[in-house]
């Protein structure tokens, strides 16, 4: 890959997460097709903290978001953003998010914002993981998928990303493994990026939606590739704790602590090379291994 495939894919992303304005309060974001069938989760994520973000004052910071997915999205078609201004305080301020595609909502969250101010400080050590320069990057592995699945599909995943994915401890998406439902991944823009911390913040719930549901799959040996399976997300939140940049590495450290019911739970911690932990990510999946009474199959990228 040469410096400029690196640029212009990275500003791809950097378009897709930056919003049109319509009306006071109301954005339309372009889609972006990854190769599933349906729209990103991430991309949503990202999207809908763009857009409440565009609300506030750039002295406010968001603090946690809790967000719902309701209906797949159609990757051919924009996305509309509505933003509720619930409240605004002295120090919190409130907003409600509402993503619509063909007169429906396929995506709600909450978000609430907070004007920094001093306090006390804890924080939870960064696992003893190998460094990133130990891993090899993700599409590695999909070269070993090379004649298993669709040359389409193939492609898709050897195309030039504008973050380096990098997993600790993959599975063979095909043939997986029992492993303990935890998993360590790398991970960092291509390149450098512009110094407003509010699109590292958007690109961080972009790429937190990678990897969650597919952890909760880990101790039972499967995987969202397996055509037995339907996995989506189906809800997620975020707490931001401390300042980062995407375009330095990044540890995100899943484990999930239960499955249940066709859903799966992963809990992740985000922290600097420097074991700052700068975000806390939940999210619940689905999980449902098919039979021929609800046959179908659908997935998101987990």
């Amino acid at each position: 890959m040469n410096p400029c495939d690196k640029g212009n894919v990275l500003d791809q992303l950097l378009t897709l997460l930056t919003l049109e304005t319509i009306e006071k309060n109301i954005f339309r974001g372009r889609s972006q097709d990854l190769g599933f069938g349906t729209v990103f989760g991430g991309q949503v994520l990202g999207q809908a903290l763009a857009a409440a973000t565009s609300t506030v004052d750039s002295l406010c910071r968001p603090h946690s978001l809790h967000g719902y997915f309701m209906r797949p999205g159609d990757p051919a078609r924009p996305i509309v953003y509505t933003v509720d201004c619930i409240r605004n305080g002295r120090s919190f301020f409130t907003r409600r998010v509402v993503a619509v595609q063909n007169g429906k909502a396929v995506f709600s969250m909450s978000c609430s914002f907070q004007r920094d101010e001093p306090g006390f400080d804890h924080q939870e050590t960064m696992p003893d993981i190998p460094g990133p320069e130990e891993i090899a990057p993700e599409t590695e592995g999909a070269k070993r998928l090379s004649g298993k699945i669709a040359p389409c599909f193939l492609e898709k995943l050897l195309s030039p990303k504008p973050i380096d994915i990098r997993v600790v401890n993959p599975v063979d998406p095909l043939t997986p493994k029992i492993l303990p439902p935890e998993k360590y991944v790398w991970f960092r823009a291509i390149a450098p990026m512009p110094d407003d911390m509010a699109i590292h913040r958007h690109m961080l719930a972009y790429a937190s939606d990678f990897h969650l549901v597919s952890t909760s799959l880990y101790p039972h040996g499967k995987t969202y590739w397996l055509p037995e399976m339907q996995v989506a997300s189906l809800d997620h939140a975020i707490w931001f704790h401390r300042g980062f940049r995407m375009d330095d590495w990044l540890l995100y450290a899943m484990k999930s602590p239960s499955a249940s019911r066709g859903r799966g739970l992963t809990m992740g911690n985000i922290f600097t090379r420097t074991g700052s932990l700068v975000a806390t990510v939940a999210q619940e999946g689905l999980i449902r291994r098919l039979t021929a009474r609800n046959g179908g199959n659908s997935f998101s990228r987990n």
